[in-house]
């Protein structure tokens, strides 16, 4: 007898931003507006998102979860993060004029306004919940993704989804398996086989559950030209939240 797979599982984890939530823009816009706004000349967008890249790079391998274990703030964390992301890119401010625009940048990206809610991610979200099942995040995130930028965009803990496990409140990260165990703890000790984490990458999203027991599947929101090698690799990977609840109800 053929079953779906919703009848197998009691739990479903899904990473936040590629899968619930999006940039708007380039982030690259919003350290430019922030210069602007102190009367500086825009800086070179695309410059500003390459040293971006790079800063955060260092900053996440030498102080991983955004300060965690070495208990950086939050605050610092950032602050150095992107003064490294202007210095990279050939823009050094002195301190007060930097101390204006790192002001804008970070109260900018603890609130909603950067980001879109993809418009099939509150459905899924609920119609999940409503089949009994436990709804968890696991996102590389800090803490103002729980508190603030979330119930911003209308994804509300208890309406939307029952537990979260960020990096910088818990101290691991994808693609560490332990962020997962952590994940399946949360959900009431629930067994790796009566699990499923939806994201879209391959890295953190597919091969780190999958290591441990648990059913994964794969977001392909912007036709992303690895896409094939992830089904290559045996990966389910679908359009978007619409096509994965079909593919829930469906006989495996």
């Amino acid at each position: 007898m053929s079953m779906t797979l919703l009848s197998k599982i009691r739990c479903i984890t899904l990473d936040v931003t590629g899968t619930l939530i999006a940039y708007k823009g380039e982030l690259g816009d919003y350290y430019c507006m922030a210069a602007k706004s102190v009367g500086l000349p825009c800086p070179d967008y695309k410059r500003v998102h390459e040293g971006f890249k790079l800063a955060y790079k260092d900053m996440a391998t030498k102080y991983p979860c955004f300060g965690y274990h070495t208990k950086i703030p939050n605050l610092v964390w950032w602050k150095t993060c992107v003064r490294d992301s202007f210095r990279k890119a050939g823009y050094d401010y002195d301190e007060e004029t930097f101390e204006k625009i790192f002001r804008r940048i970070y109260s900018t990206f603890g609130s909603s306004a950067p980001y879109s809610l993809f418009p099939d991610s509150q459905p899924f979200l609920r119609w999940a919940r409503k089949q009994g099942l436990v709804v968890g995040l696991v996102s590389n995130a800090e803490y103002r993704y729980q508190d603030v930028i979330l119930p911003a965009l209308g994804l509300n803990k208890g309406s939307e989804w029952d537990f979260g496990v960020f990096s910088g409140i818990e101290g691991v990260e994808k693609p560490d398996p332990k962020i997962y165990e952590l994940a399946l703890e949360r959900a009431g000790s629930i067994a790796p086989e009566e699990a499923l984490h939806i994201g879209d990458s391959f890295r953190k999203d597919y091969l780190p559950p999958k290591s441990i027991g648990m059913h994964a599947l794969l977001l392909d929101r912007f036709k992303s030209a690895e896409a094939q090698q992830w089904r290559d690799a045996g990966a389910v990977v679908l359009p978007d939240l619409a096509a994965s609840q079909e593919w829930l109800l469906s006989e495996k």
